[in-house]
């Protein structure tokens, strides 16, 4: 019986490093597009470095955690607003994009009864 709990415990042991792992090597590259040329080169922003040339940033080994909205509005209190932010596969999308510049959303307008007439 304490053989088989043995063998649990180090098979459960095994599984969590290889989660834990894996999460490190989730880490991988962010660009950033300026909406104009940044005034700084190399910025440490959300957990990432980044390197900066006219208006594009790019962190080529940020940590899985810099794409967020929050991970973004670090980069903007350091560079200026985005136009885009993101991976190759993945960009914040407008709302995200919104709260990362610390815009307010826009709001969709409905026409009154009136202007529909």
């Amino acid at each position: 019986m304490k053989l088989q709990t043995l063998a649990l415990a180090a098979t459960l042991s095994l599984g969590l490093s290889a989660v834990l792992g894996g999460a490190a090597l989730a880490d991988g590259q962010l660009n950033a597009a300026l909406r104009a040329p940044a005034a700084k080169t190399k910025v440490v922003a959300g957990g990432a470095v980044w390197t900066c040339d006219g208006a594009a940033c790019v962190a080529a080994a940020a940590p899985s955690r810099a794409f967020s909205a929050a991970g973004c509005k670090a980069l903007v209190k350091e560079v200026g607003p985005v136009a885009a932010f993101g991976a190759e596969a993945r960009q914040l999308d407008g709302a995200d994009l919104a709260k990362c510049n610390g815009e307010t959303a826009v709001a969709s307008a409905k026409p009154t009864p009136a202007a529909a007439n």
